[in-house]
């Protein structure tokens, strides 16, 4: 809500201007006819007068002139700072709507499927082409264990990531805090235990699990606004869509087994 207030408040800036520029016109056209109407003037009276007084009479028609010309300078430049507010303006307005289209897609793609394997297949998506994070790892936790147990892998091997501890390392520790981790100086580090950028799942202030990011691709630079706000959206959309995924399938399989077993019960016994 906060952020659709500020883009209409920026979309009324930005008419606001828009209309300046309107006035600003309309001052140019009057200002001009006002400009010939003098002129005119002068060239009547330089036309009924002698050599003496014409030349008085350019003198002051020149120095109209260029107060004219310094006033409407003057404006001009005005205009122009106003042009360049005006297109800053509209860069941010349009931006804005682009973020606030990508968290809308983000966050319809995360609650659209109650597929496990569907919905981490949906955040990978998120982070790789809305972030820009080119290796990462999703960590799930194991309720029994106290373990984080890697689930979903970018740019690295699976089969070969270990189980974090629940309060060790920067992966345990954001798990157990709940609290997001950025790193002062962030690039790729190749130590698994060591992100530069740690995002807890939770529901409400359970923690079910962690995405830890490693690496950018080359073209992502730094963190926008926008990325720690969908850093916000995975915390808490990802994770109920992933919670949420997990019992029902979970559920699904369940039902499968006693459907399983209540048709071996129907069975009638061979004779």
């Amino acid at each position: 809500m906060e952020k659709e207030t500020g883009i209409l408040k920026k979309a009324e800036e930005f008419l606001q201007i828009f209309k300046k520029g309107e006035e600003f016109t309309k001052d140019l056209i009057k200002e001009n006819e006002r400009l010939r109407f003098r002129t005119a003037q002068l060239e009547e009276v330089i036309r009924n007068t002698g050599n003496e007084e014409k030349i008085q009479l350019y003198e002051e028609r020149l120095k109209i002139l260029d107060r004219e010309i310094n006033s409407l300078t003057e404006r001009y430049r005005k205009v122009e700072e106003e042009n360049k507010d005006f297109a800053s303006k509209y860069l941010e307005v349009e931006t804005e709507n682009n973020n606030l289209a990508n968290l809308y897609v983000a966050s319809y793609q995360l609650h659209s499927t109650l597929d496990f394997n569907e919905v981490l297949r949906i955040v990978m998506e998120i982070i790789i082409n809305l972030i820009g994070a080119e290796r990462f790892t999703i960590f799930l936790m194991d309720e029994k264990t106290n373990e984080l147990v890697p689930v979903a892998a970018e740019g690295l091997s699976l089969g070969e990531l270990p189980k974090m501890k629940l309060g060790e390392g920067t992966i345990g520790g954001v798990a157990k805090e709940g609290v997001s981790y950025f790193a002062e100086n962030p690039g790729e580090n190749p130590d698994i235990a060591k992100p530069f950028v740690c995002i807890p799942l939770k529901i409400k202030e359970h923690v079910i699990g962690v995405i830890s990011i490693y690496s950018l691709f080359t073209q992502k630079k730094a963190f926008s606004n926008i990325d720690y706000e969908l850093f916000g959206l995975l915390a808490g959309h990802a994770a109920t869509a992933i919670f949420s995924s997990k019992l029902y399938t979970q559920s699904e399989r369940k039902l499968t087994t006693i459907q399983s077993f209540l048709d071996l019960l129907k069975e009638k016994p061979k004779r």
